[in-house]
């Protein structure tokens, strides 16, 4: 984990590790347990992270295609999070699946069934002829699990990323925050950073008051596009500018599609506007930036429509990513029960 100057954590990008030859296997354990040190999880958890990247990574070279791994510290301290998305045959028995000594290969069967047991947090969805989709955090405080789904990758080739988020939840409700410096490399990400330690000290603020502290604090940087949401009493608010492109959800059809007004934050930001958007209990909002094809949006599948949040990240990203630009999936859900 890195810091700023003022001992503030800054968020990391998601690590992509292709599954294309078994060799990826180890490439995808080192990796979890890197990351699992670095995010500072006690003990055996680093090992434990380790066996779950490997247990998945298998499971993706010898049943299906076209499969990858993404990797992500959660929260600093929180934990780590290891999602698994493939384009192969799924799984017709799931619950055969995730038993003990269930193979079809010949193999220990360890395989699912380790990895629900190991990790703190484990979800997963398949469909069969489609795909397979998995969620595994190792939480060093349980209590901590989030309903959010975020992922962010650079461009292909890049180290840096100019694409972040971030959520917060507070008396106006739950704020959901997404940045896109222009251009790629540091100069971008430095934008993002400012942008998002910006939101940090008053996220709890009117939409159009933060979006003009944001405008001020990028004023000597590249510059951003900037798109923040907030779920508060069965409404979305929304307030953008630039190209982040917010997406209302439900189980059953996509919603209402919101996009920035023209402008870029810290150079030419017009008036921020509000839009208001009643929301039944449930909806899911998912943000993005332009990393990610906006025409995912027109006819997504229904099962895509019903993915929990991390894992409806993971499909965006996985399915519909631009590699030559930064990418970034910000998803939240509406609560089932609106307060009272």
């Amino acid at each position: 984990m890195t810091h700023d100057p003022s001992g503030a954590p800054l968020a990391e990008p998601t690590r992509a590790v292709p599954i294309d030859h078994f060799s990826a296997v180890h490439l995808a354990a080192a990796t979890a347990r890197t990351l699992a040190r670095r995010c500072g999880l006690p003990g055996a958890m680093p090992d434990r992270a380790a066996v779950v990247a490997s247990e998945l990574a298998s499971n993706i070279a010898k049943h299906a295609s076209g499969g990858s791994l993404y990797l992500q510290p959660l929260t600093p301290g929180e934990g780590i999070e290891i999602l698994a998305a493939d384009r192969g045959p799924g799984m017709g028995e799931l619950e055969r699946c995730l038993a003990d000594g269930y193979t079809t290969t010949n193999s220990l069967g360890a395989g699912l069934g380790a990895v629900s047991r190991i990790a703190t947090s484990f979800t997963i969805r398949t469909r069969q002829h489609h795909g397979t989709l998995v969620c595994a955090r190792l939480l060093s405080d349980p209590a901590a699990a989030r309903p959010v789904g975020s992922l962010r990758l650079p461009a292909e080739g890049e180290e840096h990323c100019g694409d972040a988020s971030a959520t917060a939840t507070g008396e106006n409700g739950l704020t959901a925050f997404v940045v896109d410096g222009l251009g790629h490399g540091a100069q971008a990400q430095e934008a993002a950073q400012l942008a998002l330690r910006c939101f940090h000290r008053t996220p709890d603020a009117e939409l159009p008051a933060l979006l003009g502290a944001t405008n001020r604090a990028l004023r000597h940087s590249r510059g951003a596009a900037v798109g923040v949401l907030r779920l508060h009493d069965g409404d979305v608010l929304y307030c953008g500018v630039g190209n982040v492109r917010a997406v209302l959800l439900s189980a059953d059809e996509v919603g209402p599609q919101l996009s920035g007004q023209p402008g870029v934050v810290g150079w030419n930001m017009p008036t921020p506007q509000v839009r208001r958007i009643a929301a039944p209990p449930g909806a899911t909002a998912v943000l993005h930036t332009d990393g990610v094809d906006a025409r995912w949006a027109r006819a997504p599948d229904p099962f895509v429509l019903r993915l929990p949040p991390p894992l409806l990240a993971t499909a965006l990203v996985h399915g519909h990513r631009r590699s030559r630009d930064d990418a970034t999936v910000l998803v939240v859900k509406q609560p089932l029960q609106r307060p009272r």
